[in-house]
């Protein structure tokens, strides 16, 4: 039998402050239909924006994972995602009345209670799962850092951790399945070094921290004049403990707990994704970056599995949005080198464009003589010409503007276009534009055969 989606059977709401902002906001989780997702909704701001918790919405990750749309942010929103995820919540609106989720004790735990007691139900449509086909990877050589996801039948996660700290030591996590993840990870608290409170404070960050919310790490003794001037700094005077270890002596809830800690911030980034995921996550030195680019690419794999399946129908005999005419107003490229014919259809994130292939073409006099055959670098270049086509109609005065491609990638060849042939040119954004960066995945059709696919990255830019 098929899973069903899952949403909440009633609102419940929490009451906490966040951990930089340390600014007191109330959450409410409220139910959500089917196809939803996780959607957070600023209360506070005119209008009630909303955010949908997607991994092309994160603006930054420097302690914490941040999203931004409609000209709304949230902050530190990887511990109430990693809950819904975890609990394997698929829908719910998340209401909150500030620019910062709730620290709540530094961990998914009360948020996991908060949805049990809500209460969980199915409902009538399928889940819709992302299911990794083939070996996906993020890696950050300078850092050490590695993301790895392997085809499965199931979500898990294996972590490892080391930050050449003789108190923490090298550390490994496991989450085997889903279904462990409140009992083996959702208590797990976050945690800092105390070299780091005091730049971290003076940067305007953890201002709602202290030790019921965190786990503080002393790497060695630290004279008691010293620790009383960082407790100033946090209004918590009565530390005392100065032996390297845990300050406080606070109880470890696990002893690896930095580890599953890190874990869960993978669970919660890897939300964002927008589907729960078949496929194993194996981790080396993870944080928040490199877990929302990983959710990031596949994000960009999923919607070319969607775009796949999807064959632009072309009819001649209907009128094209731009002619060959309205073509050159927007693109520099003249004969013999505009190799777009006619755009068919485009909207906000996809276009279709057409290049009629005749035995004129002076290509073909050349490749080849005996067995004329459009060069698969020019299919590539109809392919980028479409795709400039698609951005430049996104900004006024398309023709002071030019698009340059940066990268051409994982571009497969799949069958031959010769004199006669139509080619459907279709390109669709897997990215949002940012800084002029732009990222699409194109394909190539004649009739319903595939015959070109990649990968494009262009900058787009306004012309001297």
């Amino acid at each position: 039998m098929s899973e069903k989606q899952r949403t909440l059977v009633k609102d419940i709401t929490l009451s906490g402050k966040g951990l930089h902002t340390g600014i007191s906001v109330n959450m409410t989780f409220k139910p959500a239909p089917a196809n939803h997702g996780y959607k957070f909704c600023r209360t506070d701001l005119p209008g009630n924006p909303v955010i949908d918790a997607l991994a092309e919405h994160v603006t930054d990750t420097s302690r914490g994972t941040t999203l931004v749309q409609n000209n709304a942010s949230v902050s530190t929103v990887e511990h109430v995602l990693a809950a819904f995820h975890g609990m394997n919540v698929d829908n719910a609106l998340i209401e909150i009345d500030g620019p910062e989720a709730p620290i709540m004790g530094g961990s998914s735990l009360r948020f996991v209670e908060a949805i049990k007691e809500a209460g969980v139900v199915e409902l009538k449509e399928d889940r819709n799962y992302f299911v990794v086909k083939q070996k996906i990877t993020f890696s950050d050589e300078e850092h050490g850092v590695d993301l790895i996801v392997y085809p499965d039948d199931h979500f898990s996660i294996n972590v490892f951790i080391d930050y050449n700290s003789r108190i923490l030591g090298n550390q490994y996590a496991i989450l085997d399945n889903l279904s462990d993840f409140e009992e083996k990870i959702s208590r797990s608290r976050t945690f800092v070094f105390f070299h780091e409170l005091e730049p971290l404070f003076k940067a305007g960050l953890i201002k709602g921290g202290d030790l019921d919310n965190a786990i503080v790490i002393l790497e060695k003794e630290v004279e008691q004049e010293e620790i009383d001037r960082i407790a100033k700094l946090f209004n918590r005077p009565g530390i005392s403990t100065h032996t390297a270890g845990i300050l406080n002596n606070t109880e470890l809830r696990y002893p690896n707990e930095p580890a599953r800690h890190k874990l869960l911030d993978i669970v919660g980034d890897l939300a964002l994704v927008g589907h729960p995921i078949k496929g194993k996550v194996v981790a080396t030195r993870p944080g928040h970056y490199a877990n929302t680019r990983l959710a990031r690419i596949m994000r960009q794999e999923m919607k070319k599995s969607m775009l796949k399946k999807d064959i632009p129908v072309y009819d001649p005999s209907v009128p094209p949005v731009f002619n060959v005419e309205e073509i050159k107003r927007r693109l520099p490229h003249r004969y013999p080198f505009l190799l777009v014919d006619k755009v068919v259809a485009i909207d906000e994130s996809s276009i279709v464009g057409i290049k009629n292939a005749t035995f004129n073409e002076l290509f073909f006099q050349g490749h080849f003589p005996e067995e004329p055959i459009m060069p698969g670098v020019l299919l590539v270049e109809a392919l980028a010409q479409t795709g400039g086509l698609l951005v430049l109609n996104s900004v006024d005065e398309p023709e002071r503007y030019s698009t340059y491609f940066l990268k051409i990638d994982k571009v497969k060849f799949k069958h031959k276009v010769v004199p006669g042939d139509t080619v459907i040119l279709k390109m669709e954004l897997t990215d949002v534009i940012r800084r002029g960066i732009v990222t699409m995945f194109g394909q190539a059709f004649v009739g319903n055969k595939l015959v070109l696919e990649g990968e494009l990255t262009a900058q787009v830019i306004k012309n001297k």
